[in-house]
């Protein structure tokens, strides 16, 4: 395991023998059922479903425990894409709405947790190791603060605060907050995409679809060109794939300056996440695209973006940098919450 200790109080000693952990993202759903051994969660089942098919989350619920589960789990421990307030949630990329304690009164299951899907990747780092990591950027290991940068449907953000012995993970909402220009191209863009919205929030370029209409700029506004092959694949497949995958084979400019955007956008609000939670114990990359885009990362360009800063570079110089390669780190983590935390 990554030498990362966790706030873990224990609630094991309730000798629950199966937990349900589920990982609620706007693209997909996953579940899985974990058993406790001593202090650490084993997987042994999963299953994934395509979010946007099924119209809330009890109907993929049922079909789940029907298909895979013979008897109710004691424990379901939901990590969700949204923001939890006493036990309740309305997802935001999914126009679900889901109730911790509805769910435990319908489905006559004993605890039923929600949290942040973040919060969960935090918790997730007590159960990956360190193959489950890749480097960025080695930097000083330093107790400290914690942050979480992860980029996919959403952008989610977290933070795990270090209270001298252990680290506590808690969600936020950063995401949502405002995108700030900096250069004249970004002002462009800014202007460009106020004729959508009239709030632009850093997710909606750190994100799937913000990766499609940093494209879809350069190519309408600033005039990059779109060769034919490239409108097919983009009209058949899933755009920001398409446009990542050909930005790292080098097989078109308007792609490469696309994700050279989108790098330098990510570095600039993990730079902000960093500076506000003061995170010198380092910076976890996590969600569905960064894995994906790992040759972008590696390259100097987010680092570069990652320190600029008017007076603290001093300090950014020194912070790790780690990619979450595990895609289960949520539902790892989700797993942890509801065997262990309160």
């Amino acid at each position: 395991m990554i030498n990362l200790p966790l706030f873990l109080p224990g609630r094991s000693q309730n000798k629950v023998a199966k937990i349900l952990a589920v990982d609620i993202g706007g693209t997909k759903t996953s579940f899985g059922l974990f058993t406790i051994v001593g202090a650490n969660v084993n997987l042994v089942q999963e299953e994934t479903y395509p979010s946007k098919n099924y119209l809330s989350f009890n109907v993929i619920l049922d079909k789940y425990l029907q298909e895979h589960v013979s008897s109710i789990p004691d424990i379901l421990s939901i990590g969700v894409a949204g923001p939890v307030v006493d036990g309740k949630v309305q997802l935001t990329n999914l126009s679900w709405s889901i109730d911790a304690n509805v769910l435990q009164q319908e489905k006559g299951i004993t605890k039923v947790f929600l949290l942040n899907d973040l919060e969960a990747t935090a918790y997730g780092l007590a159960g990956i190791e360190k193959d489950d990591l890749a480097i960025i950027h080695s930097g000083e290991q330093k107790k400290g603060n914690v942050a979480i940068l992860a980029p996919g449907t959403g952008l989610g953000e977290a933070g795990l605060f270090w209270d001298g012995s252990c680290y506590r993970p808690f969600a936020t909402e950063g995401g949502h907050s405002e995108f700030s220009p900096r250069t004249e191209l970004d002002i462009e863009l800014f202007h460009y995409l106020r004729n959508e919205t009239p709030l632009i929030s850093w997710e909606y370029l750190i994100s799937g679809d913000g990766i499609y209409r940093i494209y879809t700029f350069l190519r309408d506004i600033r005039g990059y060109k779109e060769p034919t092959w490239l409108e097919e694949k983009l009209r058949t497949e899933i755009p920001a794939a398409v446009v990542s995958h050909t930005a790292i084979r080098q097989l078109n400019e308007t792609c490469v300056k696309a994700m050279q955007l989108f790098v330098t956008y990510m570095a600039r609000e993990a730079t902000n996440l960093v500076l506000k939670l003061k995170a010198t114990g380092g910076l976890f990359l996590g969600g569905g695209i960064p894995p994906k885009i790992y040759p972008l990362l590696r390259d100097e360009l987010f680092r570069q973006q990652f320190i600029q800063s008017d007076r603290m570079e001093p300090l950014l110089q020194d912070i790790p940098i780690h990619l979450i390669l595990n895609s289960k780190a949520a539902l790892v983590g989700a797993a942890y919450y509801g065997a262990f935390c309160d």
